[in-house]
């Protein structure tokens, strides 16, 4: 699945969102991209989409 993410800014950033949608049940291979602004993963069985964005809206960033 891949997803848009809103205010990224630098590494730390990037860093922060990989960490955030690894700790979601269900997600594994968290790949963050900064230039395109996108985060990528695989989903080991549905995952809910309000809980992603909850968690990445906790963390400071929105998604796109």
């Amino acid at each position: 699945m891949k997803i848009k993410i809103k205010g990224m800014s630098c590494q730390h950033c990037v860093k922060t969102v990989k960490k955030v949608l690894e700790e979601i049940d269900g997600i594994a291979n968290v790949a963050v991209d900064l230039a395109t602004g996108e985060a990528t993963f695989e989903e080991a069985h549905p995952v809910d989409k309000d809980l992603v964005r909850e968690k990445i809206k906790k963390a400071g960033y929105e998604l796109g």
